[in-house]
């Protein structure tokens, strides 16, 4: 017979067990079945590798306007379709052919939560398309599919899945959520930089710029690169308080980088970037669905929940400038590139090549992957954004004595832009 204490004790134990229960349960909230089924969708065949302004771009902009709708977020875009329209044209660098000029979209949907405050919670959706726009690191690219899996249908699942996370989960945040997937980001920031010339809602009641690009291949070692954390004093504790077993974070401060964050942070609001680091598919089209790690993406997921879980009951974040804050060094329309795809981690030492793109100019100068550059002329390199500022000093055909360096040596390339 049980003793009176004993019933307690194990009425006790099964409260305890259903809390845990209704715990676990909604830590799950982000599916790796739905990571997929999108993941899976934007980067087939069928989208052609979603250029921007083209078929396959119009079909995923389709495919995210119908779950925004699904889950009645109200459309902040120019009409009720979740559609704010603009025109792009490729300017021809980075081996683009396609120099038309179009018209693509970017696709916006709003959770309103009555708050003051919102939250942007943002990925682009376009990728290379069929190799015509430039950009591709394939020796070969015309006329070859560019899924772009990871690059950036795993940024775009995250917006929708966080979408139906907090348009779903019977809460009412202290914040309201739009949620922006950008068009003409691999023509340099386009549809970032239309939205915020041209915003759908006050730029002053926006708390905070959260852009995911990149994040579905976690790697082994767990960890997530997050940048802009200098952008606000406020980031550093919260973004370190999460961290665990299962997601360590490599931080860099600036604010300025080679994706959308960059069009809201030269409006001085605070950003931060998550990116689960480059690979050998990277601008080639073998970056395929099936090469997702969809668990480390839910992972990455329920990380940024737990954070904006700490910005929603604080007060409006401040902004603080980080390294430089100039048009200069968040140029998009440099004339010259190299043909590399750098590191955006950065240890102030130099910037790190995690691949070089055959036949373009870093290539036949004999730089390597692994090399880390550290001046290109007289202009010292620390990181991806001393090397765009650099960059802009240049012209077509010039050349540039760049400073690399190689294991333990130093060595000194010529490059022919």
């Amino acid at each position: 017979m049980m003793t009176s204490n004993t019933m307690k004790r194990n009425a006790l134990i099964g409260i305890t067990l259903s809390l845990l229960s209704i715990y676990n349960a909604g830590a799950q909230t982000i599916s790796t079945a739905e990571l997929k089924k999108h993941i899976t969708i934007l980067a087939s065949d069928k989208m052609e590798g979603r250029g921007s302004g083209k078929k396959g771009g119009e079909l995923a902009a389709d495919y995210i306007a119908s779950q925004f709708k699904v889950l009645k977020l109200v459309s902040k875009g120019e009409t009720k379709d979740y559609f704010q329209r603009f025109e792009l044209r490729n300017s021809g660098t980075h081996g683009a052919v396609d120099t038309t000029t179009r018209t693509t979209k970017n696709v916006i949907g709003y959770l309103d939560n009555g708050a003051r405050e919102t939250i942007i919670i943002g990925a682009h959706y376009d990728h290379l398309g069929m190799g015509h726009d430039g950009g591709s690191l394939d020796t070969s690219p015309l006329g070859k599919i560019h899924n772009g899996a990871d690059d950036n249908a795993s940024g775009v699942a995250g917006v929708l899945e966080l979408a139906k996370y907090y348009s779903q989960n019977k809460e009412k945040e202290k914040v309201n959520f739009l949620f922006i997937c950008f068009s003409g980001e691999e023509m340099g920031l386009l549809g970032s930089k239309y939205f915020t010339d041209h915003p759908t809602i006050d730029l002053s009641k926006i708390d905070c710029m959260l852009n995911m690009d990149m994040i579905g291949r976690l790697p082994e070692n767990k960890t997530l690169i997050v940048s802009g954390i200098g952008t606000s004093p406020s980031w550093g504790n919260i973004l370190r308080k999460y961290e665990s077993d299962k997601l360590k974070a490599s931080f860099d401060s600036s604010g300025i980088g080679a994706s959308d964050h960059t069009s809201f942070y030269l409006k001085n609001i605070p950003v931060l970037h998550f990116f689960t680091g480059s690979h050998s598919d990277y601008h080639k089209p073998g970056d395929d669905a099936d090469k997702i790690n969809y668990v480390g993406e839910q992972i990455v997921l329920q990380y940024i929940i737990q954070v904006i879980s700490d910005i929603a009951v604080l007060p409006h974040l401040a902004f603080t400038p980080t390294k430089t804050n100039s048009n200069q060094s968040a140029s998009v329309s440099m004339k010259v590139t190299m043909g590399i795809m750098p590191s955006y981690a950065s240890d102030g030492n130099g910037l790190k090549v995690d691949a070089v793109s055959e036949n373009k100019p870093a290539k036949k100068a004999g730089v390597l992957a692994g090399d880390v550059i550290v001046a290109i002329d007289e202009h010292k390199v620390t990181d991806i954004h001393t090397y765009m500022e650099a960059l802009n000093f240049y012209e077509k055909g010039a050349s540039a004595q760049v400073k690399i360096r190689r294991g333990t040596e130093t060595v000194t390339l010529t490059v022919q832009f």
